[in-house]
């Protein structure tokens, strides 16, 4: 998905710090539900604290492993964008297309994101060819700037 894409989809985008992360068995199925300080909202309104429950974890000697399902481990710092699910949890929109983590480089003590997804190889049928997409180590200023010109275009586009 397009950042424009990610954007419409989002009931809410924020920057975060994960605290806690726990998994739980629900409905046969493991669940991490993983719960992040509110750093910043670019979009919606979340409060200081939100809880996104994401499929797959490790509960005792199990582990369930979704393949697209971001984890988030405390300390981590990520901007998400974040959907309403029909139970009224958070999830993250397009999962590892909708997490970017906050890096800072040690050097220059700049910080930038790296959409999560950019580590996957995307087939592009034009060329037949593997290749990767999506945003790395983009200035954490440029891509504040770009979700808020998305989010200008999408308020230009809804009545």
């Amino acid at each position: 998905m397009s950042l424009e894409q990610l954007t419409s989809a989002a009931d809410a985008i924020a920057q975060v710090e994960c605290v806690s992360a726990s998994a739980t068995w629900q409905d046969g199925a493991i669940w991490t539900r993983s719960t992040f300080r509110v750093v910043e909202t670019l979009k919606g309104d979340l409060g200081t604290e939100v809880t996104v429950r994401l499929p797959g974890g490790r509960v005792g000697p199990l582990t369930a492993t979704v393949d697209g399902a971001p984890r988030f481990f405390p300390g981590e710092e990520a901007i998400v964008f974040l959907a309403r699910t029909r139970s009224g949890d958070y999830s993250v929109a397009g999962w590892v297309e909708g997490t970017f983590r906050v890096e800072r480089d040690a050097r220059t003590g700049r910080r930038s994101v790296t959409q999560e997804s950019s580590a996957f190889a995307v087939f592009d049928l034009a060329t037949r060819q593997f290749r990767s997409a999506g945003i790395r180590r983009m200035p954490i200023e440029e891509f504040r700037a770009r979700v808020a010109a998305a989010m200008a275009r999408e308020k230009e586009r809804t009545p």
